[in-house]
């Protein structure tokens, strides 16, 4: 009993006599077995974003079988371009249905009879005006303009009618009384043909009906044109005169 608690004396004294390698006389023990991990704390909060990186080198392209992207988004429309060449004229369509005749349709009687009634109340107030005088089918009016023969015939032809030409005596009356009323002469449609003294329609037809003066024509070719006098009766005369403007429809 004794020897072992002389041991243990001389085993603390060991200990505390040992050489310190500290400062100021501290001694480092020998180091002690490591515990257990503690447990893991709370997740931290989410940083903030950081700066946006380079762009990375493009990838491989991929099999010529591959499957096609995603279409991308339209672009703004471009110019017109040049107009084709007119295609082929293409095969005529089948017949319409046929129409209904205008005698059996009771709308296209009416609008009809509506016309008809508007030009004869027209007519009536051109008559009355001694604008225009009417002769069975065939109406003489004037604009009351003087103006050379050309122009006489322009200005028919645009009309939709021709200058003035009596084929008979009622026509010739009818000429007349619009001569008259604006007291004007008036060039007629006829004119001198190749052959001196002879006249004949401006279509080159023969005279059918003549209504001249005394002693007229006279002018053995020097006169190729017709003019009427407030009388009604024809004399030759040059065709540079300014003349009431008189046309047919």
């Amino acid at each position: 009993m004794a020897l072992l608690t002389l041991l243990y004396v001389t085993s603390v004294l060991a200990i505390f006599f040992l050489p310190s390698h500290g400062q100021e006389g501290n001694c480092s023990g020998a180091p002690g077995i490591p515990g257990t991990p503690g447990v893991n704390g709370l997740p931290g909060r989410d940083g903030r974003d950081g700066m946006r990186g380079d762009q990375g080198p493009p990838g491989p392209m991929g099999p010529p079988n591959g499957l096609p992207g995603a279409p991308g988004r339209d672009g703004p429309p471009g110019s017109r371009g040049p107009k084709g060449e007119r295609g082929a004229k293409g095969d005529q369509g089948p017949p319409g249905p046929e129409g209904r005749a205008a005698f059996l349709d009771p709308d296209m009687q009416k609008t009809l009879r509506s016309l008809g009634d508007r030009i004869l109340r027209l007519e009536g107030v051109l008559a009355l005006r001694g604008l225009i005088n009417k002769v069975e089918d065939k109406i003489f009016t004037t604009n009351g303009k003087r103006v050379v023969l050309d122009e006489i015939i322009q200005a028919c032809q645009l009309s939709g009618g021709s200058i003035a030409k009596p084929m008979n005596k009622k026509e010739n009356d009818a000429i007349m009384q619009i001569v008259k009323e604006q007291n004007q002469y008036t060039y007629l449609g006829i004119k001198e043909s190749s052959v001196p003294g002879t006249f004949e329609y401006f279509d080159e037809t023969p005279v059918n009906y003549t209504n001249w003066r005394r002693y007229e024509p006279n002018g053995k070719g020097s006169e190729n044109c017709v003019e009427m006098q407030t009388d009604g009766s024809w004399i030759d005369k040059k065709c540079n005169q300014y003349r009431l403007i008189i046309c047919e429809f």
